[in-house]
């Protein structure tokens, strides 16, 4: 745990939360700024600041919170959902501590998923060469 976390300090029960779920190591929650209403956070209850810092067994137990919230929301809220993980300040990530997005989706939200662009002649290629993983 981390003292000057917030999530910590939520699943702590020192912040108050909309607890959506809860075991032993997956806490989910209402995300108090939604993107759409029922947009839930799942968290790990042990500090990970990014996904490369959780352990593969931790993150196996949030995607099946994560599977939980969204059936959950599909039988109850929305015609389906959104999952999202921004990893780092560059991608988005305000809080320092790993957490997925399941924000509910409907026709009428008109939500758009950020821009698509094309690649130039050869960059496929040079990408691949540095990312590719043998």
């Amino acid at each position: 745990m981390d003292n000057n976390c917030i999530f910590c300090k939520i699943v702590k029960g020192e912040l108050p939360a909309y607890r959506v779920y809860e075991d032993d190591k997956v806490l989910a929650f209402l995300d108090v700024k939604p993107v759409n209403p029922g947009h839930t956070l799942v968290i790990p209850k042990g500090h990970y600041h990014n996904l490369e810092n959780m352990p593969e067994e931790t993150l196996l137990d949030i995607i099946k919170v994560v599977k939980k919230v969204g059936n959950s929301i599909k039988a109850n809220l929305a015609l389906g959902y959104n999952v999202n993980l921004n990893n780092d300040p560059v991608a988005g990530q305000e809080i320092p501590h790993a957490h997925f997005h399941v924000i509910p989706r409907n026709p009428e939200d008109h939500l758009r998923l950020w821009p698509q662009r094309e690649y130039k002649d050869g960059e496929p290629e040079k990408i691949l060469k540095m990312i590719q993983i043998n």
